[in-house]
């Protein structure tokens, strides 16, 4: 037998023993020859007996053996042809199909075997990567007529005795179709809840007599009506300008489908005035509790609010979504928020035993300025506060050169490294110009800080700066300069406030709002009257923007490569390295042109591609920027493309247009 385990297991050991009886017969013959003969005979005799039995019990455990083996081999396979469920066997490199059972060839209609059959054949839809990748189940549901299947399935290798090569994969093919419906239908009765706004509700309610008002909420409720009619959905007032929504995923998504068509209907609504009425939506939805579901429609609609209102916010599982937007902004805040924001950010100053002030990378004038009027408030309250800036890296160098020069701005200007290091527990970190994490000056500086104050007026991205002790945010305000400027008013006394620092806030409003000509409201001539009054030369303030004669050609060589897209979309893409400033402004040049309503000018940096992109007001430009990751304003924005040339940057961005205008994004 070849198994030496069973021979050992079926022989006994007696070798020793005859051994030493033919040893004993060999030491008889000394004493007598006959009878070592019968000794030697007896253990001749007795070694045949034991090998003859031993041979027949051999024989008797391996028939033994092979009559279970066999038998197991039959019920297995008769277990695989019955099995209530499809089994396919086929070869992964040459989706050659070597074996199925009876239930995989019912789900496939085929009568006959499927042996030498390719998979591409039989199922041509069907994945086989996720086996080659070491995976025991199928990442989608295979599709056989109606049916829905999980698949399972494992990978072998033959056995190189019987001849087998390469590998074998064995699937099996489990039926999930009503457990799928299940499913469908659970996602479809998912509860999904939404807040809805009145956004100017108290503009509104200033004109016209008292039957005109009631007559504007009426003409509301009705559109609101008008567009839930069809839908199974609750709606109630819960306040004079607010509104709660209860449906279902089903429902929302044919809201979804109308695009939300409520935002233009509501539009409609005009008082004698002439003021449009507008909403916001705030949505929760893709989790099971409602209250969370209410917590979510409520973070919503305050970013629908932070980025102008007239649009719709979805707080889904994992991030925000943005619908709408398209309206221009109108001024919508008070003094008593300015205030009371005046108030707390001066309690906060204070208290701080250490203060640092940041804008935005590459910070430009209204980000200093706005850090320059935050310094101020500090000096005030007997504090020194350090403006956190790249002295090489920005767009505001004569500003920055213009400040630096004053004895009070001796050791105000730091790095971010430094800042990081030398900050202490406790300290204070005044955010100005942006609102977003990933684009302040250190991002090391704000994780570092646990007491943060952020002063921005760009409408709000999906992500922010959350947990802030206080968050004086207004995406109305023409400026972060002009927000600042408003706090000053009742923190400080005109003469403590340095001619230098209100040129730089001057500076920062002029900046944003083009020479007072975009994003003005009452409030930015407000603000800009209280820095004339400290002492604002105009001239002073214009000088800092004078370029050369170089950069003048420059700008105009960008706006010689322009084109235009659509009639009115005018893109500019250049090959050689400008800085941002002079692409800004060949976008604002461009928008000079007769019929243009936006601008965009494309060039490179570092390993990527730049975009300035500037607009009228009826494009919104900050919703195509977030739509290419980036961000800003209604008419101003911008955003950085990595990894990407020139032609694929200018190729993107014309498809993500055409896009959004054949959406009615834009």
């Amino acid at each position: 037998m070849k198994n030496k385990r069973i021979s050992k297991l079926v022989d006994p050991s007696f070798r020793l023993y005859f051994i030493v009886g033919f040893a004993f017969a060999a030491v008889t013959t000394r004493v007598s020859v006959p009878l070592a003969i019968c000794e030697a005979a007896a253990t001749a005799f007795l070694w045949w007996y034991f090998r003859h039995t031993a041979q027949k019990r051999r024989e008797g455990i391996r028939k033994y053996i092979d009559d279970m083996t066999d038998d197991m081999t039959t019920a297995d396979k008769a277990s695989m042809l019955s099995a209530p469920f499809a089994m396919m066997v086929f070869r992964p490199d040459t989706q050659e199909i070597l074996w199925s059972n009876d239930s995989f060839m019912q789900l496939t209609g085929v009568r006959e075997d499927l042996f030498d059959n390719r998979i591409d054949d039989v199922l041509p839809d069907f994945p086989t990567h996720w086996l080659l990748e070491g995976k025991s189940e199928c990442p989608e549901t295979v599709m056989l007529g109606e049916r829905h299947f999980r698949v399972f399935g494992n990978l072998s290798h033959p056995s190189a005795r019987r001849g087998g090569q390469g590998l074998l994969a064995t699937t099996y093919w489990t039926d999930v179709t009503e457990q799928d419906a299940l499913r469908e239908e659970n996602e479809r009765r998912r509860p999904i809840v939404s807040v809805i706004v009145i956004d100017n509700y108290e503009e509104l309610m200033k004109a016209g007599s008292e039957a005109s008002r009631s007559a504007v909420l009426a003409a509301i409720d009705e559109k609101l009506n008008a567009w839930l009619q069809d839908s199974h959905s609750l709606l109630r007032k819960f306040d004079r300008n607010r509104y709660m929504l209860v449906t279902t995923e089903q429902e929302y998504q044919k809201l979804l489908e109308g695009k939300f068509s409520v935002l233009d209907a509501v539009r409609s609504v005009v008082t004698e005035d002439g003021v449009a009425a507008t909403l916001s939506i705030g949505v929760g939805k893709d989790v099971d509790d409602y209250e969370t579901l209410y917590q979510n429609a409520m973070l919503s609609i305050e970013m629908a609010l932070s980025r102008g209102g007239d649009q719709v916010v979805v707080r889904n599982r994992l991030d925000f979504e943005f619908y709408g937007g398209k309206s221009k902004s109108t001024e919508k805040r008070t003094k008593v928020k300015s205030r009371v924001m005046a108030n707390a950010l001066g309690e906060l100053i204070s208290d701080a035993g250490q203060i640092f002030v940041m804008g935005h990378k590459h910070a430009d004038m209204d980000a200093v300025g706005a850090a320059a009027g935050i310094c101020c408030i500090a000096r005030k309250r007997g504090k020194k506060a350090q403006i956190v800036v790249d002295m090489e890296d920005n767009v505001a160098k004569p500003i920055l050169a213009k400040l630096a020069a004053l004895p009070e701005y001796k050791d105000v200007f730091i790095s971010g490294s430094d800042a990081f290091i030398s900050a202490q527990p406790g300290a204070l970190l005044v955010v100005v110009d942006t609102n977003r994490p990933d684009l302040v000056e250190s991002e090391q500086l704000l994780d570092a800080c646990n007491r943060v104050a952020v002063i921005d007026h760009h409408r709000r991205a999906a992500s922010y700066i959350e947990s802030a002790a206080l968050n004086f945010h207004e995406p109305y305000a023409s400026s972060a300069s002009e927000l600042v400027s408003e706090l000053l008013q009742y923190l400080i006394d005109p003469g403590d406030l340095l001619r230098a620092e209100a040129e730089a806030l001057f500076a920062g409003i002029v900046l944003d709002t083009k020479n007072f000509t975009m994003r003005t409201g009452g409030r930015t001539f407000e603000a800009a009257a209280l820095l004339r009054r400290v002492g604002v030369d105009t001239a002073d303030v214009q000088r800092l923007f004078q370029g050369t004669l170089s950069d003048m050609i420059e700008r105009y060589d960008i706006i010689r490569h322009a084109e235009l897209y659509h009639n009115d979309i005018a893109i500019a893409a250049v090959e050689q390295d400008i800085d941002r400033v002079t692409a800004a402004k060949a976008a604002d040049e461009l928008l000079t042109l007769r019929g243009v309503r936006a601008s965009f000018v494309l060039f490179k940096h570092d390993t990527g591609v730049n975009l300035s992109a500037r607009s009228l007001g009826e494009i919104n430009v900050q919703l195509i920027m977030e739509r290419l990751g980036g961000g800003g304003h209604l008419n101003m924005a911008g955003c950085q493309l990595e990894t990407v040339d020139l032609e694929g940057a200018r190729s993107l961005l014309k498809s993500t247009l055409t896009e959004m205008q054949d959406g009615g994004e834009i």
